[in-house]
């Protein structure tokens, strides 16, 4: 693991401003009646200006957690995006001593499906795991809390992470807060909607096949999926090397920082990303050179893409050219069936394995009351693959992980749409529904982004465009296997061009 903390920062001359918003404020106002940043103030701070807050005195600890919790408690009854709140175990942490770390006295929420913390429940956004409670702790979850942050609940996901929307039978609906009749993305919507919201500046995020970039792109943030193998998945290994675990944000700086706290093999470990070059926080601080991009306009699926992504990538291609960047159009050098049928193998496969490890826990089959339809189905049709098939499966993905890979020997970065439509309404993409309209629905939420998944590339979706009516709408950029560096270096000048840490829903008719 990476070992950084402030005082290593500083002595690096990488101090942060204590606003990303609000330029020119030197202290916050504090609310007269709480003692706590009134909810105008602590918007304008991302994950670092709040620390700075704590590190300076200007702002405690405790008063921090109470905003967030605060906030938690008012806005969740209309948006349902926090599913697990353990304050008092936060309170506690604070009082026994917070450690010493680049993030100490943020706010933080863990994503609702693999992120073990004992003593809590992981449901998994499943009735089947409605009470499953590890007896171990997650070593990325020990990170975050060597890190400083001041965990205090859960955030929703679709059963299993397994579609594009947080919606399930177990939770309800979860809303985007830009539109309350469309969906947050998933399968980390819960965690987008709790920083787009501003109950806080960023929380943890997984991403199998574009968890962490779709609900980024539906709600208006910053969305990194790491190199495979760059954060740990132990100390019991809960998903497929499809999936990684980082977080969603409304800065790149805080992004670029969590990585720095979080990266790294933990004993046992096999597969591990290359080393970077430097702390990913340096790489906001320095430009990345003239680029070669790479265009992609068509998806895998070769399904339609709405007019509104098209004009998201092709004015991102445009930024990028006005920044020094060189821009081509490319097409994938992937066979659409040969990947989907690939793919769908090894999901197949990590769907039966996690019922089948809960079927031993709780002693019993799992039934057709456990599941979400479209699961249960799925989970039959699944059983039915061979060892064979799952082989000639993970080969073929290998296969297509080098085509891509020659293919970016020409290019640094891959440019395309995040999703193929804005977000769409609640209910075409949930799990409990006919088959036949989901299916017609799902072929394209992950259109663009599960490509990067089997790859095992870094990928990240950009808040680069809205629609008229209001609707975020992501640019996808993919790297070179290990160079998040590159993104983050790209994605800082982005920022800094096209601005979006101010743009933010109005969540004040939402408070209850």
């Amino acid at each position: 693991m990476s070992e950084i903390n402030r005082r290593q920062l500083l002595k690096q001359s990488l101090t942060v401003p204590l606003s990303l918003g609000a330029a020119g404020l030197s202290s916050p106002l504090l609310a007269a009646k709480t003692g706590a940043l009134s909810f105008e103030e602590y918007r304008r701070y991302d994950a670092l200006g709040l620390a700075e807050l704590v590190r300076q005195r200007e702002v405690s600890s405790g008063e921090l957690l109470r905003t967030a919790t605060q906030l938690a408690a008012a806005l969740n009854p209309t948006l349902n995006c926090v599913v697990e709140r353990f304050d008092d175990r936060a309170e506690t942490a604070i009082e026994s001593g917070l450690n010493d770390g680049l993030f100490t006295g943020v706010p933080f929420l863990l994503k609702d499906l693999g992120m073990a913390l004992k003593g809590t429940v992981t449901t998994n956004g499943s009735r089947f795991f409605e009470t499953a409670r590890p007896d171990y702790t997650s070593t990325i979850v020990q990170r975050y809390q060597q890190a400083g942050l001041v965990i205090f609940g859960k955030t929703a996901s679709p059963e299993f992470g397994g579609t594009a929307t947080t919606e399930s039978i177990l939770f309800g609906d979860t809303h985007n807060p830009w539109d309350l009749s469309r969906t947050s993305g998933g399968s980390s919507g819960g965690a987008a909607v709790a920083v787009a919201a501003g109950i806080l500046p960023m929380a943890n995020a997984t991403d199998g096949g574009g968890s962490i970039r779709i609900p980024a792109s539906c709600c208006g943030l910053f969305g990194l999926k790491p190199s495979r193998g760059r954060t740990p998945h132990g100390p019991v290994q809960l998903s497929s090397t499809l999936s990684v675990i980082h977080g969603l944000s409304r800065s790149v700086r805080d992004s670029a920082a969590l990585l720095d706290v979080t990266w790294g093999a933990e004993p046992g470990q096999t597969l591990i990303a290359p080393r970077p070059k430097n702390h990913f926080y340096q790489a906001t601080q320095t430009e990345p050179g003239a680029l070669r991009i790479g265009l992609i306009r068509t998806p895998l699926t070769h399904s339609p893409v709405d007019p509104e992504c098209h004009k998201a990538a092709h004015q991102a291609a445009k930024l990028c050219e006005s920044l020094g960047h060189n821009v081509d159009e490319v097409d994938l050098p992937v066979d659409p069936r040969k990947f989907f049928g690939a793919f769908g193998i090894v999901m197949a496969a990590g769907l039966v394995d996690r019922i089948q490890q809960r079927e031993l826990q709780l002693g019993r089959e799992v039934t057709e009351q456990d599941l979400e339809p479209i699961t249960w189905l799925h989970y039959q049709g699944a059983k039915q693959k061979t060892a064979e098939q799952l082989f000639h499966a993970q080969q073929a993905l290998e296969q297509i992980s080098r085509d891509v890979a020659q293919l970016q020997r020409d290019y640094d970065v891959l440019l395309s749409p995040t999703l193929a439509t804005p977000p769409v309404k609640l209910g075409k993409l949930s799990l409990n529904q006919d088959n036949a309209s989901y299916e017609r629905e799902a072929i394209n939420a992950s259109a663009f982004t599960m490509l990067y998944n089997a790859t095992g590339q870094p990928a990240m979706s950009v808040p680069l465009h809205w629609t008229e009516s209001g609707l975020p709408v992501g640019v996808m950029f993919a790297g070179r296997y290990g160079e998040e560096y590159t993104l983050l270096q790209l994605a800082a000048r982005l920022e800094k061009a096209q601005p979006w840490f101010d743009r933010v829903p109005d969540v004040s008719g939402f408070f209850s």
